[in-house]
């Protein structure tokens, strides 16, 4: 089954999405749905309570209309979560009070229709990722940045991919491997110098990081490319020498600008501040919530 992961944003909450190419719809992840729609901090349990109210909601769960996929999670590694199409997610609403079910239902009904836009002119998935960033608060020199280091990114993973690496754990091992060498942290402790705990790392970049990065991934993609490793000990060492082409250009970075590159910032520290003056892209490190 071909699949295509994406972030949907409602209001100020990120909906976890993926487009199944074979039944050509939408997949969203429950949890997500019952925080955007209740604010729960346990989805999970509000979910299994709601379920054994509503028995007719816990017979429609259960089965085929409520497959899983794996989605990457703060630990590097794919976890597998509870999905459902807009079908499904219209039978929760139904049984959920709450305030927001219909502005939900109107950006869902959207969302459908987004996918099939996009497919006939991919350019508007990119419009669609440049407004989600901006609703988010996000400057547009970021944003532009960021456009273009998911594009990298698909080239990398696409170049392991076709070379072998098991997907989900390969890549996570290799990514890590990549952030060690250039900014000398894993992804889990890189997310834990920011604060972060389910959000992307990448989405929390500044301006600094994210091109540092782009350039130790876009040497990683270009050297498999040429070279063709195979073995899992063989893309480690490649990962290894992407990571340090960025390595020496973040060490010639500070050194002419006496700036450091890897950040405390996060966006989440950035709303926090209320500082106009901040922009998520200084490559300062600013310390706002401890």
């Amino acid at each position: 089954m071909s699949t295509t992961q994406a972030l949907k944003v409602f209001e100020d909450k990120r909906i976890r999405t993926f487009w199944d190419d074979q039944d050509e719809k939408w997949l969203f992840c429950i949890n997500d749905i019952i925080e955007a729609l209740t604010e729960s901090s346990d989805p999970a349990d509000y979910f299994k309570t709601r379920r054994k109210r509503d028995k007719d909601l816990d017979d429609f769960v259960r089965g085929s209309n409520c497959p899983t996929h794996s989605f990457v999670s703060t630990d590097g590694k794919p976890h597998a979560v509870k999905c459902m199409d807009l079908q499904g997610i219209f039978r929760i609403i139904q049984s959920i009070p709450s305030k927001k079910a219909e502005p939900f239902k109107r950006w869902l009904a959207q969302v459908g229709a987004e996918r099939i836009h996009q497919m006939q002119d991919p350019e508007l998935g990119i419009q669609q990722s440049l407004q989600d960033y901006k609703r988010l608060g996000y400057s547009d020199n970021w944003i532009n940045q960021r456009l273009k280091s998911i594009e990298i990114r698909k080239d990398l993973t696409d170049q392991w991919k076709a070379h072998g690496v098991e997907e989900g754990t390969g890549y996570a091992t290799l990514t890590d491997i990549i952030y060690y060498t250039w900014a000398g942290l894993t992804a889990r402790e890189y997310k834990h110098l920011k604060g972060l705990k389910q959000e992307n790392l990448r989405d929390n970049m500044t301006n600094e990081e994210l091109v540092m990065n782009m350039l130790a991934e876009l040497t990683t993609s270009n050297i498999t490319k040429e070279e063709h490793p195979e073995t899992m000990s063989e893309h480690a060492r490649v990962a290894e020498r992407g990571g340090s082409v960025a390595k020496v250009a973040k060490e010639a970075f500070e050194k002419q600008t006496g700036k450091k590159v890897v950040s405390s910032m996060s966006m989440k520290r950035y709303i926090a501040s209320q500082q106009p003056k901040l922009e998520l892209g200084t490559g300062e490190a600013v310390e706002i919530d401890g």
